[in-house]
């Protein structure tokens, strides 16, 4: 079996491949040349330097000698044979392979003028460490492109260590979609009380500079001066070396609600799965997909399916957001804990429950994990009974 991917769900691919027992030939193929690493705390706890890379690994020796895989780190695919069963390396080797569990994730989305120095996306460990350099070489003007949670996580982080902090975002508030106007807005209160600056409803036309970025420009004619740009504005899932082959690819690759795509012997986890429709980039669909993925690559069809219910977090500014479920347009909100002061999350934080017809569809919690959790568990079961069977 082969693992494309050396990443969160990737790593975890690998465990429940033996987990599952999977005896055989495992190789573990990742394009950059780092063992598997956390993600989150790049924006928060690495960048703050609370955190060195020694403690973002996901695996140590032990688990690695009793993996018993074979690692191709730095080595990256360019192309999936899947009839003939091989992946191909763009340095010429070939793996040939009874499986495939892709898992490569997705790469930030860009803008012109990135090339500039002082331009950052913040994505991989070379990227958080080039960035973490340049904001502990003293206090910079630095302009997040992006709101969301990236975005969000990296303004915290460069506001805590000192600097002169500036949030654009073209959406009238950021996280509209997943919240909704109300809590859309408490949440975008906590930049506020974090002494960052927020721009919003308007766009970015470009990035000056010759050699180094010295602004943003903005599409309402306004320039913001800026040392250190932040680049976050979504990332876009890594199938470019799937390209001609037979798995159908739109946003992802297209996968059933078992993880499986087109070809039984294929399945994809991660930001890089587009699984019954939906393709989650969160922490939590990269550890929980790939036991799904095993059990149905092992079995060579369908015989399992994922509890499809999203849930995110996020920690900024001192607080932690957390979010799980599906809210749409009309579901009524309504604050079950706490309080909003002017709008704004109130000392200890606040509880909200969306609802459709009397129905709970999802919730928001901002410092209240226990009630959250509970609420979550609600939602959960939901799923559970909506679930069909798979035989």
């Amino acid at each position: 079996m082969t693992v494309v991917g050396a990443s969160l769900s990737g790593m975890y691919a690998a465990r429940e491949l033996r987990a599952q027992g999977f005896d055989g030939r495992l190789v573990i193929v990742g394009d950059e040349p780092h063992s598997p690493y956390d993600r989150p705390p790049l924006s928060k706890d690495f960048l703050t330097g609370r955190a060195d890379e020694d403690q973002l690994a996901l695996t140590d020796a032990e688990e690695t000698t009793e993996l018993d895989a074979e690692w191709l780190l730095g080595a990256r695919a360019r192309g999936l044979d899947a009839r003939g069963r091989t992946v191909l390396l763009e340095d010429g080797r070939t793996v040939s392979t009874d499986g495939v569990v892709i898992a490569t994730g997705a790469s930030a989305r860009r803008l012109p003028g990135c090339e500039l120095a002082g331009v950052h996306t913040l994505r991989t460990l070379d990227d958080a460490r080039a960035l973490r350099a340049e904001l502990t070489a003293g206090p910079r003007q630095v302009v997040v492109i992006g709101g969301g949670f990236i975005g969000a996580e990296t303004a915290s982080s460069c506001a805590a260590l000192g600097h002169d902090v500036t949030v654009v975002e073209a959406a009238p508030l950021p996280l509209v979609p997943q919240l909704g106007p109300e809590m859309a807005a408490a949440c975008a209160a906590l930049h506020r009380r974090g002494g960052v600056g927020m721009v919003t409803g308007t766009g970015v036309a470009g990035l000056r500079g010759t050699i180094e970025v010295t602004g943003v420009e903005l599409a309402d004619g306004r320039t913001l001066p800026a040392d250190v740009v932040i680049v976050g504005i979504g990332a876009t899932p890594t199938t470019d070396w799937l390209a001609g082959s037979t798995l159908a690819l739109h946003d992802g690759v297209l996968c059933d609600d078992g993880c499986v795509t087109g070809l039984p012997q294929v399945v994809a986890v991660g930001d890089v799965a587009r699984v019954g429709g939906t393709r989650a980039e969160h922490w939590t669909s990269a550890t929980e997909q790939p036991r799904v993925a095993v059990a149905n690559l092992l079995a060579g069809r369908t015989v399992e399916t994922t509890r499809s219910l999203p849930y995110f977090w996020s920690d900024q500014y001192g607080a932690r957001i957390q979010f799980a479920g599906r809210r749409q347009d009309g579901d009524t909100v309504r604050i079950a804990e706490g309080e909003l002061t002017d709008g704004a999350p109130a000392e200890g934080g606040f509880l909200a429950l969306y609802e459709r017809d009397g129905r709970m569809t999802a919730v928001l919690s901002v410092d209240r994990p226990r009630p959250f959790m509970r609420a979550r568990r609600e939602l959960l079961r939901g799923v559970d009974r909506a679930r069909p069977a798979v035989v």
